[in-house]
Parts: structure tokens; sequence; C-alpha cells
């Protein structure tokens, strides 16, 4: 039988200590320290426990692990084609952006296959089941609990064996062996130990909904994200419709995945063609409008890059960027400067990326420097025109990945000019679409002359 011990955790910082202390060794905080008690097996019990020895990685059978589909495509996408059995997901996004719509949207799909089980800590069985009628779901085949004790939801998960278990959300889950309240770091830790014991040995899909601060972070220990297989953000900007859920983390699937959808009356509404969506509406005869083709997780999309400069007055330069990176402006704006000529000095510069999509790439480089110089000039692009490439320190148009996929797509959505690094150029031409290759940043807005009006 296992020994019990008692350590003690800090309720701020959750680091552990054999003994306990006025002041956490960690974090430095007052009277935090509670106690946690653990039990460490007996030898005996550790050797009966242990069933099978390591095995060569050359030796281990290969299995198809099928995946769930959610009923949502961009959710699916995001996940990189679905929940696995057995995976624990981590969902974190600001107060009211739609998490838990998007999850009981996604429970009553799941539902048609198998029973789905929605614990909630935060709503009553009432207030679910309202939700679900007022969205027009078909609330049937899901089970809903309503408790802040994890281990009932372990016990209701064990007895209905359900396909898949949301928790919304873990903040509000607690243990009945801590004394902290729930949201603590131990609590946290405790639950999600437990939630991932239950995911690995029984084979549900499980999803938690994370609370996040104000930073944008998901609130509690960074040990929470190590310890589920996926975490994805749910994004939006203030005001707008549109909603971005961004994998940052995915063990079964490539990083950086998003999906996109858009709030609506009737919930939260997939978005099948993003690049559409952002290009579509744009105005055609404003100056400093670029499109440009940047690279999400494992698929391109077309988004509209606005650029805005204004003469300083005498006061000081400002520097204003949405979606890119500003300390990334500055250096274009120097590179602008020194190997096209185009200076900068007197204006504000501000740019913003339509709709909310924030672009981590250099791939956008170009068609920053060309809005601004539309901008600049108070020229119009053609609305049939996208541009991307990487710009160097030395006025070079680096090559960027996947150009052939880029120019794809952008021919699908329309599109029939295209300026690209030249060694971008597609090997095969691009049915619709002509397309240049340059080398340098001044051969880049010397091409764009050339581009029909």
């Amino acid at each position: 039988m296992g020994r019990p011990r008692e350590n003690f955790g800090c309720a701020d910082c959750g680091a552990t200590t054999a003994k306990w202390q006025g002041q956490c060794p960690s974090c430095g905080a007052w009277n935090t320290l509670e106690p946690v008690r653990s039990v460490t097996p007996s030898s005996k019990a550790r050797s009966s426990t242990r069933t099978t020895g390591p095995r060569r990685l050359a030796d281990v059978g290969e299995e198809q692990v099928g995946r769930i589909a959610t009923g949502l495509a961009e959710l699916d996408h995001a996940l990189g084609g679905g929940l696995v059995p057995g995976s624990v997901v981590l969902i974190g996004g600001d107060p009211g952006i739609g998490k838990s719509t998007l999850l009981i949207q996604a429970a009553a799909r799941l539902g048609s296959s198998g029973p789905v089980l929605y614990a909630s800590g935060e709503e009553s069985l009432q207030q679910i089941s309202l939700r679900a009628r007022r969205l027009g779901l078909d609330q049937e085949r899901v089970l809903a609990l309503a408790t802040t004790s994890v281990e009932t939801v372990i016990e209701e998960a064990l007895r209905c064996r359900p396909e898949c278990l949301v928790i919304d959300s873990i903040q509000t889950m607690a243990s009945d062996q801590l004394p902290s309240v729930p949201g603590s770091p131990n609590q946290l830790r405790s639950c999600a130990g437990l939630l991932v014991k239950l995911a690995k040995e029984q084979g549900p899909a499980v999803i938690l909904v994370g609370h996040v601060t104000k930073e944008g972070q998901i609130a509690g220990p960074r040990l929470l994200e190590h310890m589920v297989d996926a975490v994805l953000y749910f994004e939006h900007e203030a005001g707008s419709r549109y909603r971005i859920l961004r994998a940052v983390k995915n063990r079964f699937g490539a990083a950086n995945e998003i999906g996109i959808f858009v709030m609506t009356e009737a919930g939260v509404r997939e978005v099948r063609n993003p690049s559409a969506m952002f290009t579509g509406a744009r105005d055609a005869c404003v100056p400093g409008s670029v499109v440009t083709a940047t690279h999400q997780g494992s698929r391109p999309l077309l988004v509209e890059v606005q650029a805005l400069t204004d003469d300083s007055a005498g006061s000081p330069l400002r520097r204003v960027t949405v979606g890119v990176d500003q300390g990334r402006l500055s250096v274009l704006l120097a590179a602008l400067n020194r190997h096209a000529g185009v200076a900068t000095h007197g204006n504000d510069v501000f740019i913003n990326v339509v709709g909310g999509v924030r672009i981590s790439e250099t791939a956008a480089d170009l068609a920053v420097l060309v809005a601004v110089v539309s901008s600049l000039r108070n020229r119009s692009m053609p609305p049939t025109a996208v541009i991307f490439g990487e710009v160097g320190l030395a006025g070079e148009i680096r090559p960027v990945p996947f150009g052939e996929e880029r120019l794809r797509e952008a021919a699908r959505v329309g599109f029939t000019h295209a300026i690209v690094p030249r060694r971008n150029l597609p090997r095969q031409p691009v049915a619709g679409l002509a397309v240049s290759g340059v080398a340098t940043l001044a051969e880049a807005l010397a091409s764009l002359e050339s581009l029909p009006s």
C-alpha cells in the first residue's frame, strides 16, 4: 500500500515544498502554502503496476487511429483533421468570444455518432438547454452535467462512456482531495492531471475550456499547456464578427493552423472560403490597399494589407501596426529609403491587416512596402493583383515557402496578376494568372507600372 505523504503547494505559483513555511520559496508570497496530500507507491506496488517493459520503436506495430469529425470543418481543420481519441485539447479565449457556443454546437453534432458529455461548472442545466434551444441544436444525444467536482465528472464519464467529454471550464473544477479554491494552481494541476489520465486510459477525447488573463494567456500555471495534447486560442478584434481559432500547439497536427468563423444570432458559423471573405469586400479604388498571400498552418490565405501615410507636422513620428510586427515595419521602411529612394522621414505610417488576421511570417514584407508606396503616391493598386515576398536588408527580394500553393490560391479566388520573388516563379504556368518575378526592391516598385489599371 502507498504511504501517504503531505507536501505543501503555493496557491499563487503552484510550487511545492516538503515542509510548511510562512513564505513561498519560489514566488515570495506570504501565507500561501497549503497542504497537498499525495501517495507514494511502495516498491511492490510499483513493480505490480509495471505490466510491460520498454520496446524498440521498430517493433511497435503501426495502428491507424481514426479521428472524430466534430461536424464543423473549420474546427476540424484547426485540430489537424478532427479529434483524436484519447487526446486532451485546451481552448482559451476572451470572455464572451464564443467558446461555449462553439463547443455546444460541436457537441450537438458529435452526438450523432456517439454520446457526448458536456460538464459545466459555470451554467446550470437549464441555462445549457436554453442556449441549445436558441441555437436550434439537436439535444437528444448530448448528456449535460452541472458540477464543479472533477471526481463527479470522472465518475459519470466512466459510467456513460462518452466519445467526447467537454469541460467548461477547467478553472471552475476542483478536486475534493485539495483544500484550495477552484482555479488555484494546485487545483488546476490536479484536475487536469486526473482528466488527462481519464483520456489516456479510457479513450474519450477531452476538450477543456480555459479562461485567459488580461495579457491573453490561459490562466494558471504553464504546466497546464504542457500537459495537454493541443492548445487552441479563440481570437477576434474588438467590434469584429469574425473569430479565428488558432492552434499554437498540436501533437497530432501542424501548429499555427487556423479555423475561421463568424458570429451570428444563430451561433458560430464557419467560413468555408476565408480568402474570398478577407478580400471580397475591399474597395479597389482606395490607395494603400494591397492583397498578399500568407500561409497559415497548412493552407494559403489571401488577406488585405492597408497602409496609411500622413504628414507628421513636426510631431514625433508614429509607426502603428495591427496584424504585423511593429519592429519589422521600421526595418522595412529603412530598406525602402536606402534601396528604393522612397523616404518616410516626415510621415506617420499606419499598417492594418483586415479581418483581424495576424501575420507572423516575412512573406508579407513586399506587400507592406507596396501599400506604403501606394499611399504615399496616392495611387491605387489593381484589384486583381496579389503581391508577396520577403525583403532583405540589402534590398533583395527573397523567396518564401509554398510559393506555388499561394499562387494557385490566388488564381482560384480570381486574381489575374502576381508579383513574387524571382525564385518563386512557378515551374508550370498557373492557369489564368500572369506572374512577374522580381529580384530587388527597386525592380518590384518598377514592375508596378506594368500592372493593368
